[in-house]
């Protein structure tokens, strides 16, 4: 006979973050990956925060690849990369975090 219980089952992804970002995890964190253990849904960008990043410093997040926004829905066995604000380099067409770049870019030579 078997009982029906709720189990709450865990589940991870797998963060790294770039460059400056690392500036806000503790001395022993930085340029490592770093485990994310969620048993609810959560959003990319709740755990970043929860990570001690603050979401307005991070320009591009590739989820297993791809760029997602802050609200992407994170699941179980995700590899997430965080980058800061790019300065020199165009990716509007690539980030999915916001519509237009935070800094003006900065052009070499001019």
């Amino acid at each position: 006979m078997s009982s029906h219980r709720e189990i709450s089952v865990s589940r991870r992804a797998v963060f790294r973050f770039y460059e400056e970002l690392n500036d806000y995890l503790p001395e022993k964190a930085r340029k490592k990956e770093l485990c994310f253990d969620f048993n609810e849904p959560t959003t990319v960008g709740k755990a970043i925060k929860a990570l001690g990043i603050p979401v307005g410093e991070v320009d591009l997040i590739l989820v297993n690849g791809k760029s997602v926004g802050l609200a992407y829905r994170l699941k179980n066995g995700d590899r997430v990369s965080a980058y800061p604000i790019f300065e020199r380099f165009d990716i509007s067409g690539f980030t999915r975090v916001r519509e237009k770049p935070l800094k003006k870019l900065r052009h070499p030579g001019r």
